[in-house]
Parts: structure tokens; sequence; C-alpha cells
């Protein structure tokens, strides 16, 4: 019964724009005088760090690998971390680490924690209500390269939840909070200050320009870890590995569960052309919300969405497909190729989101049919690392060396 209520009222503020504003701004005051009773009295710990990915959702991105370089630094030995998840129980090997707890996010919990650490080091945006006070840091890392336009930089949104108005009232109130923004190339630190409008607002100075953390691991990482995340997934060893990760679509929300993906491909069609010589790792985009049902494809397709670490991911496979996702930005540190399957390329580029860069710049080909990505599945096998992929590399991946965590912790706990 409260479920319906809640998908009815789901679909009435999706329609009313200016009732869904209120509900939202009301929600928003009381939860925030909430936030501020609860830290009232705490005393903020300078050697408290709180982490957390994804909303809680995974241990993976940069803030697992700020906090795994910090566990291994000397000088890092007294501090306490805490880590935040949606699921804690699936996380207590962590405990196991030096100084770690484990706790809910959300909650009575999370919020005094909040309250105490001194650093706040964050992958995505945090709950409207809640602001650092004026003496404590917080790290917004971010999750990738943007491909696809953000914040002020959306002019014409058709989401199913907000407003061209809504999106830049949200990124406004985040640049207000974080103190710093990780940025892994100046490509990339142009876009994040027009998407969160930090030179109109005097804010440039919060980027740190020094690469992504999360991408040490695709320059660090050995054999033996890829044979042992082979081994955990039970993948079969005489097989190729096709990493395919789609981004969501605004456009896509069902009340009640939130953004869902339509498979536009023909899996079955795949599956009588690759079976013999690939499996296919699926990975869902983080925010989408509805379940996958591979069973009839089993031994071909495997459903890595809940997998918590897309980097694990990118070093096991032999080559990415993907659309709209930033991951290729990523993936492109590995010099492997990497393949475009667009089947909706103009409906998501005039409609939905539009892009930053001109799709001539892509490091690697464009399929619209599934004939196209067939044959180009089949050219990989002659694929070389030429001069388009080289050019891109410079341009957006250039800070990615495997020593960016060093940089960035040393910015933000010795600066």
């Amino acid at each position: 019964m409260i479920q319906k209520v809640k998908v009815k009222l789901i679909d009435f503020l999706k329609k009313h724009v200016i009732f869904r504003s209120g509900i939202r701004k009301a929600n928003s005051i009381l939860k925030k005088i909430r936030f501020k009773i609860r830290g009232m009295g705490k005393k903020i710990n300078s050697h408290t760090v709180i982490f957390f990915a994804f909303k809680g959702k995974s241990y993976s991105c940069s803030p697992k690998a700020i906090y795994e370089y910090m566990q291994k630094e000397e000088k890092y030995k007294d501090y306490q971390y805490i880590w935040a998840f949606k699921n804690p129980e699936n996380y207590q090997f962590l405990t196991k680490n030096k100084n770690t707890i484990v706790i809910p996010y959300g909650g009575k919990t999370y919020e005094k924690y909040l309250a105490i650490a001194k650093y706040w080091i964050s992958n995505y945006t945090i709950a409207g209500h809640i602001f650092p006070k004026k003496n404590q840091v917080y790290v917004q890392c971010w999750h990738g390269t943007p491909l696809k336009k953000l914040g002020y930089d959306l002019k014409n949104v058709r989401s199913a939840m907000n407003t061209s108005k809504e999106t830049c009232y949200r990124y406004r109130i985040e640049a207000k909070k974080f103190n710093y923004i990780l940025s892994p190339s100046h490509f990339a630190s142009e876009k994040f200050i027009t998407a969160w409008n930090l030179e109109q607002t005097h804010m440039t100075n919060k980027v740190i320009e020094e690469g992504y953390p999360r991408n040490d691991f695709l320059y660090n990482y050995t054999s033996e870890q890829i044979e042992e995340i082979k081994k955990n997934l039970n993948i079969p060893s005489d097989k190729k590995v096709i990493l395919y990760a789609p981004t969501f679509r605004d456009n896509q929300h069902q009340s009640g569960m939130g953004y869902t993906y339509q498979t536009e491909v023909n899996f079955q069609l795949l599956q009588e052309k690759l079976q013999d010589q690939y499996i296919i790792l699926f990975r869902a985009h983080y925010l989408v919300a509805n379940s996958f049902d591979f069973e009839k494809y089993q031994g071909f397709i495997y459903n890595v969405s809940d997998y918590d670490d897309i980097n694990e991911l990118y070093v096991i496979s032999d080559f990415l497909i993907t659309d709209y996702s930033s991951v290729f930005f990523d993936y492109a540190n590995l010099k492997r190729p990497i393949l475009f399957y667009m089947y909706d390329l103009e409906e998501y580029k005039e409609e939905l989101r539009g892009f930053y860069i001109d799709i001539s710049e892509l490091p690697g080909e464009i399929a619209q049919t599934e004939q196209e990505l067939l044959k180009l599945i089949e050219n990989t096998k002659d694929f070389v690392y030429n001069e388009k992929y080289q050019a891109f590399h410079e341009k957006y991946n250039y800070l990615d060396d495997g020593q960016a965590t060093k940089r960035v912790v040393n910015k933000i706990f010795n600066d």
C-alpha cells in the first residue's frame, strides 16, 4: 500500500514541477535542521576521514584508491577511517584494516561521523541537506571525465526528474560544499568549472588537476591479479572477454524504482555469432535500478552490474564496448580496442544530453546497428594503437601515470 502511494506521488511530481520543487525544499529544510541538531556539541577530529563511493553502493573509485594509499603510508598510521555503505554487512572485511570502521550509509550514525570527520572523501554528490562545517574538508572526487554535458552546461534537459533550473540549483549547492574537486586533465577542469559555475562564483581554485587516483590501478596491476579476478568470476581461460558498459538514459525512469535501462541489443544474435570465441561482461550504469535476466545466455553473458570495482573488469577484458559512458576515457589508459554502439546517437545528442567533444575524436569506431557492431568486433583482431589513440591520450589522460593518488593526497592532507 505504501509503495503504491509512493509511486503515485512520484508520478504526480514528475508532471508538476512547482509542487516537486516545493516538496523538495521543505524536505531539505527539515533534514537540514535535523542534521545540525545531530552535529551539535560534536568536536571535529583532525585525524578522522570518512569515505563513500556512489552513495554508499560500492568500495571503489578514487575514494578506494585514496584510502588504500593512506593505509600504506606511515604518516597516516594514526588516522581513523570510516567507510559508509548501504549494505555494510558486505564490507566487514575492511574492519581488518588498521583503524577502520564500517557504518551504514545514511541515518543517525552516518550523520554523527560526518559531524566529527575532518575530511569527507566522495565521488558523488552528497544529500542536499548535508553541509560541512567551515573547518571541515570535503573532497569531491567525481567519477569520470565528462563526455555528456553536466550541470550548468545543460540547456534543454529532457529528464524525467529534473528541469534545467533544478539541475543548476543542485550543482550550485554542491559547489558551495566541496573544498576540492579532482580533475584528470585540463579539458576536464574546464568542463567542471563551467558545469559547477565555478568561475562566476570565484571558486576555480577548488580544482585539483593531478589525475584520477582510481586510474593508478590501471598502471600498477599484476598478472596474478588478473588471474585471481577471472577465477573469482568463473571466466573461461580460452575465451576473449568483452566488457559491455552502456550508460543510463535520463528519460528512462520508473516511479518507485528509479532510472531504468532498456537493453536495445539483440543478445541472441551476438551469442550465435560470438559464443565460440567470446564471453560478454555486462555492466549496467550505477544509477540503473532495474535487474536483467540473462539466464538463457548463461555461459556467454556474465552480469557484473553489482561488481564493486569496474577497474578490475577493465584489466581482465580484451576490449570495451560502450555508448556515451565516460568509462572509455579510463579504459583508454590500457591501450586496448574501444568500440561505441550508439544505436540512438541523434536522439541522445540532440534531445537528452549533448556532448562536450566532437565524436570524431573518440578513440574507436562507432556502430549504429548490430551488423556494424559485429563487423567492428571482428576487426579488433587486427587492432593497432595508432596516432588517433595517442592523440586522445595526450589530451585527456596525460596525467594518469600510476602516481596520481600520491599527488592528490599530498595536496589535500599536507597543503
